[in-house]
Parts: structure tokens; C-alpha cells; sequence
């Protein structure tokens, strides 16, 4: 099974607390789907609620920021899941036009940079490109606009972080990014995660351990638990 290694959904901010499915928003279905189901069936069943749930947002208010990210970032993870190369450029797609319509759209920027970083670290840079248009110059460039845009929260520095550091170990900026991550704000549940996931990171970096730090990385990102190449 493919797994295009989108990483966008980690800008789900929702509380993982026990709450009723019917009251679940999409961010919440997501941040459980991503981190906390513990197989693969049960983990897409929630993106497919998740998707699902964006959409009858749409129906009611079709410019609905929130619902149109949403909806890109099941689909992104979707892909993950399924290897569903459709779904792949369709998620490529919507968060390029949240970007065209707000360019400082801290968390469309991340979500896209991840998407390019994933595929490329999956299929390699000729066949990424060729097969979904991933570009790793690309991508960088849009996790550094989204930390910039995004303000001092751990989330955008932490997720560039692992990104780096699960498509090469010896990245200089993964660590800095990782240590920055460490000690910025945690306004949201997704900032906690990413910060916890920062220090961690940082122990076999430091070790000067790059297989446990690529493998470390790949395991702390969402699906990642479920990635065979671990």
C-alpha cells in the first residue's frame, strides 16, 4: 500500500477528550484518526466521518474556511491511508486554492508543505514530481512561510521538524527547528503533541543517532505508527 506521507492533518487543534461522535467536529475526528486509533480500518472509517462531516458544512455555508481546510486534510489523509493517488492531487489542489485565496494562511501553507515533503519522502524526488507535481525546494519553502506566519506556537516549527528530520537525519535546520518547537507557546492540544513530540526527537539527534532519529521522527508524525518502513 502507498502512503503518501501528507502530514497536513497535524493542524487538527481538537480535544482528543471523550466526546459524544454526533458532537465531534471534524478537527476532532481528525486528531483522533491521526494519533489515537490504534489500527488502520478504524482510523479510516473516522477521516472517511471526518470528510463527510466538512462536506454537510459546505452544504451550509459553501466559503466555510474551517470546512474547506478540513475537507482538504481528510482527503490528504485518505490518500495516506488508501494510497489513492486521486485524493493525493485532489488535497494538493484545495489547499493550493486556500493559499491563493489567503496567502497568509499559516495552516494551509504547513498543510501543503507537508504534502510535498510526504510524497517526495515516499516515492523520491523524480517520481514524486512526476507522478504528483511534489517538489522538496517547494515544500521547504512553504513550512518556512508557515512558521513565520504562524507566530510562536510549537506546532509549526515541530512538524517542519520531523518532516526534515524523517527525509534526512543529518538536516542542521531539523534540530534547531526541533529546539525552537520545544520551547514555543502551546496555545492549542495539537501544539502540546507537537512539542512532546520535539523534545522526544531531540534525544537521538542529540545521541548523533540518525536511524533512530529518521525512524523517531516518521513514528511521531500522524499514521505514523501504522508506516511498515519503521
Amino acid at each position: 500500500m502507498l502512503r503518501w506521507g501528507l502530514a497536513a492533518g497535524i493542524v487538527m487543534a481538537g480535544n482528543m477528550a471523550a466526546i459524544p461522535a454526533a458532537a465531534q467536529s471534524a478537527r476532532d475526528i481528525l486528531t483522533q484518526a491521526s494519533f489515537a486509533d490504534t489500527d488502520e480500518a478504524s482510523a479510516l472509517r473516522r477521516v472517511t466521518l471526518a470528510y463527510a462531516t466538512a462536506g454537510n458544512m459546505l452544504k451550509h455555508s459553501p466559503d466555510d474556511h474551517e470546512a474547506l481546510l478540513m475537507r482538504a486534510t481528510a482527503l490528504g489523509y485518505r490518500a495516506k491511508l488508501t494510497g489513492n493517488r486521486t485524493d493525493a492531487i485532489a488535497a494538493r489542489r484545495q489547499f493550493e486554492a486556500l493559499i491563493a485565496q489567503n496567502p497568509r494562511d499559516a495552516e494551509a501553507q504547513l498543510a501543503l508543505g507537508a504534502w510535498h515533503i510526504g510524497a517526495v519522502k515516499k516515492l523520491g524526488a523524480i517520481v514524486g514530481r512526476a507522478a504528483l507535481g511534489a517538489q522538496r525546494g517547494a515544500g521547504f519553502a512553504l513550512l518556512d512561510r508557515a512558521i513565520a506566519l504562524g507566530g510562536d506556537r510549537a506546532l509549526f516549527p515541530g512538524l517542519a521538524a520531523l518532516l526534515r528530520l524523517e527525509l534526512d537525519p543529518r538536516d542542521p535546520r531539523g534540530p534547531a527547528l526541533a529546539e525552537a518547537a520545544a520551547h514555543a507557546a502551546t496555545v492549542t492540544p495539537i501544539d502540546r503533541i507537537l512539542q512532546r513530540a520535539a523534545v522526544a526527537v531531540l534525544t537521538p539527534v542529540r545521541a548523533g543517532d540518525g536511524p533512530a532519529t529518521r525512524r523517531l521522527a516518521s513514528q511521531l508524525l500522524p499514521f505514523g505508527r501504522f508506516d511498515d518502513g519503521n
